[in-house]
């Protein structure tokens, strides 16, 4: 009877030790005046309570200008966020913005870097068309310490060199900087079908979420909409991958919110629960 209450009181244990965390990537679409009935200020607070909805803990968009930032900062007031403009690593350009929940989660190293041979300069690599960057944090969970990085970027939409050397590029600074083997999230608007060359390449060294959901993935097959409400969504270009091992994902799914037959961008959001298995001798 001793050691069966001594094993019940690990497993208990070990249960109360296990977290999940919900995930999602966004790209909100840039506040383009030439949007019409789709313009920034006549969806951005749908966008915003769909956010909230998911009561999500990390949120990573893409294409958001910085005042569109500081919207979204303003809805999630339990959040804080890192980022910078990708034009001059300040407030000027798009961002790729990491939010976070702050009463949960901490943050011990954050940074930006730009996908180019030199990254660490503002920058335009390879053939690509325009300036691009990914943003990278390094979180604490503040109730039981489990650490995890988050990389969230945008690929080029034109040039197919420079969305090749981007993923090699990006796994290479995962590889760099998470010299402790801590479990990694890199998602983000990659512009790119599954069955492109750099896809293919991140899904070799790193587990598509989609592909290893334990529950059936949910949703449609694409992310991009276009606005175009009536045409089915089919082309999958927003991504969330995980590191090989430490990760389980529980939940996948992409979600087609709408109102008034409008969609809240033109692409939709991607979003996954997710659980780290990591070790621990406390009990």
């Amino acid at each position: 009877m001793k050691n069966f209450l001594i094993v019940s009181f690990c497993v208990l244990c070990s249960v109360s030790f296990a977290q999940t965390y919900n995930i999602m990537t966004y790209n909100i679409r840039y506040d383009n005046p030439n949007d019409g009935v789709n313009t920034w200020s006549k969806r951005k607070v749908y966008l915003g309570n769909q956010i909230l909805y998911n009561q999500l803990d990390v949120l990573g968009i893409q294409e958001g200008l910085h005042h569109q930032v500081v919207y979204i900062d303003s809805v999630l007031t339990q959040f804080n966020y890192v980022g910078a403009g990708r034009d001059d690593a300040k407030e000027k350009g798009e961002y790729s913005a990491i939010f976070y929940n702050k009463i949960r989660l901490g943050i011990l190293k954050e940074g930006t870097f730009w996908l180019s041979e030199t990254p660490d300069k503002i920058s335009v690599g390879w053939d690509a068309s325009m300036k691009r960057i990914c943003t990278y944090s390094l979180f604490e969970n503040t109730l039981n310490k489990e650490q995890f990085w988050v990389f969230n970027t945008h690929f080029d939409h034109i040039g197919k060199k420079a969305r090749l050397e981007s993923a090699k590029l990006i796994y290479e600074k995962i590889k760099e900087f998470n010299q402790t083997n801590l479990p990694v999230i890199l998602m983000g608007d990659l512009n790119l079908k599954p069955e492109s060359e750099a896809i293919k390449y991140l899904s070799s060294v790193m587990n598509d979420s989609k592909s290893i959901s334990l529950l059936k993935p949910f949703g449609t097959e694409g992310t991009f909409n276009g606005f175009k409400f009536n045409q089915p969504v089919k082309d999958r270009i927003d991504y969330i991958f995980t590191s090989k091992d430490r990760i389980q994902v529980n939940k996948f799914a992409i979600l087609s919110d709408s109102k008034d037959c409008k969609y809240p961008s033109d692409h939709l959001p991607v979003v996954v629960e997710v659980e780290f298995t990591l070790k621990t001798d406390k009990f």
